[in-house]
């Protein structure tokens, strides 16, 4: 009996435990379960609010990207005709920022252009001390001297000079033009694309190391210029020309790069010592424009004019190839000679000097057609009317001057000179020669002989009838002979013939002007 009730004692006090385990279990789980439920209500709420939020962001964003949209035109398609105010705002908020991006970009574009034009126009010089306009050689004996000016010449600033301060010991200064990357171990004027004239031996030399003569030596207190003509820069083929003391004495053609010619000089020797002037000015820029010719010449067949120098052009591989250029105004009274120089007898000299009718055929010779007579340099003989010549006076050569000119009749009047349009210049007392305008009555005796045998000969009737004169040829300023013509009508033009390759000769219409 007591055993039984001590186990139920027992068995009491464990249920008791484990009612108030589990009920201390059971709340704890009821309090958690609240606590976890509370939790996931704040998380509830806190996506509530955290996706109002966001609602309203994109629905704000929206509105505002639809007025900046419909803001300047008509307004969105539920309401075109109202304008939105804060959409213009926005709208032009946009452009100012467009605008100063842009400016922004000029701005540094136009900081880049600076650099480029900083590094590509500057002055580049080896050997060569530079001291403001001054250029001195500054190497060891035998090396080259070279100076590059930082910028091209221009259709506006078109020429340049150089003053010899002093020649040094050679005197070997190069003044020309050349490409913007010349390089700067060679003299001007011996590389492809660059020319340049030689104070030393007064050559011209053009992209190679031999040059041809071309002008006198020049020395200290002498001035060299060179240009481009400004026609050149139109048709992208250079004429360079270049002066002395002022003075003109040829040019060269040559193609012009897009990026133009610099200026150089080059020093070669021991106390050489110039003064570049870049912006210099064409001393009688009008006379020199006078002296070029350029409007006295009537026909230019396979001849170019630079200045006062004629250079044949031609193909000159047959006799059909003659290059021809006659001038605008017949010989008169008052200029009845001219002269040309022989400044490069090219391959063979085929060089005529002489006198031909206004419409002479352009592929023939002076002297060979009728209508002409003519004195050719390579022969030495006279051409009249006729492909045979005769002989009349020694050879010319490179340097020689040959002259033409007409002794007129005293009764020679200005209306029997024909038809010409052009008035005619008047000259001076000539320098070098007696005044042969008027026959002298010995000249008649001596010419009557000829005179009978060209009446003899063929020729046209009206060939004929025209005022019969003297035509006279000169070599070196004397006097080599003289021929029996008729002028034909229109008058006897001044004309110069060349046939082969290389040929140049510098023309003087009037070296008995003052």
């Amino acid at each position: 009996m007591g055993c039984c009730c001590g186990v139920l004692l027992v068995w009491g006090v464990v249920l008791v435990w484990g009612v108030v385990a589990v009920g201390c279990c059971c709340g704890v789980l009821l309090v958690w379960g609240v606590v976890v439920v509370g939790c996931y209500g704040v998380l509830l709420l806190w996506g509530v609010v955290v996706g109002c939020c966001w609602c309203g962001v994109l629905l704000v964003w929206g509105v505002v990207g639809v007025g900046c949209y419909y803001g300047v035109g008509s307004g969105p398609p539920w309401g075109r005709g109202a304008q939105c105010g804060l959409s213009r705002r926005c709208s032009l908020a946009m452009d100012d920022l467009r605008l100063h991006y842009r400016f922004l970009s000029w701005r540094r574009r136009i900081r880049e252009i600076r650099e480029v034009r900083a590094v590509r126009y500057q002055e580049r010089a080896k050997h060569v001390l530079v001291d403001g306009d001054t250029l001195s050689y500054h190497g060891d004996s035998g090396e080259v001297g070279c100076y590059v000016a930082p910028r091209p010449l221009t259709r506006d600033n078109n020429y340049f000079e150089v003053s010899i301060v002093d020649s040094g010991v050679r005197g070997a200064i190069a003044v020309g033009l050349v490409p913007q990357h010349y390089s700067l171990e060679h003299p001007p004027g011996w590389l492809p694309g660059s020319v340049a004239y030689h104070a030393d031996d007064g050559k011209l030399y053009s992209g190679r190391a031999k040059g041809r003569q071309f002008g006198t030596k020049c020395s200290s207190g002498d001035r060299i210029g060179c240009g481009i003509e400004r026609v050149s820069f139109e048709v992208q083929t250079a004429q360079v020309f270049f002066t002395k003391n002022g003075k003109r004495v040829g040019c060269s053609a040559m193609p012009l790069s897009p990026e133009g010619l610099f200026p150089a000089v080059g020093l070669h020797s021991l106390g050489e010592e110039v003064r570049l002037h870049l912006r210099a000015a064409l001393e009688d820029d009008s006379a020199m424009m006078v002296d070029s010719h350029e409007e006295e010449w009537g026909r230019l067949h396979d001849v170019r004019a630079c200045g006062t120098l004629l250079e044949y052009v031609g193909k000159g591989k047959s006799i059909v190839d003659v290059g021809l250029a006659q001038a605008r105004r017949p010989l008169s009274t008052r200029s009845h000679y001219f002269e040309v120089e022989i400044v490069d007898p090219g391959e063979k000299c085929y060089i005529a000097l002489g006198l031909a009718r206004k419409d002479y055929p352009k592929n023939r010779h002076p002297g060979w057609s009728r209508g002409s007579v003519a004195y050719h340099a390579d022969d030495g003989k006279i051409f009249h009317g006729s492909g045979v010549g005769d002989p009349f006076g020694p050879r010319c050569y490179k340097g020689d001057t040959m002259g033409c000119g007409i002794m007129f009749p005293r009764d020679y009047s200005l209306d029997s000179e024909g038809d010409s349009d052009e008035p005619c210049d008047t000259a001076l007392p000539a320098r070098r020669l007696r005044n042969f305008t008027y026959v002298s009555p010995e000249d008649e005796e001596e010419e009557e002989e000829e005179e009978e045998e060209e009446d003899e000969g063929g020729g046209t009737e009206q060939e004929r009838s025209g005022t019969k004169v003297v035509v006279f040829f000169t070599r070196n300023g004397q006097i080599i002979g003289k021929k029996e013509a008729r002028v034909p009508p229109g008058g006897y033009f001044p004309t110069v013939g060349m046939l082969s390759s290389g040929e140049k000769v510098k023309v003087d219409l009037h070296p008995l002007s003052g």
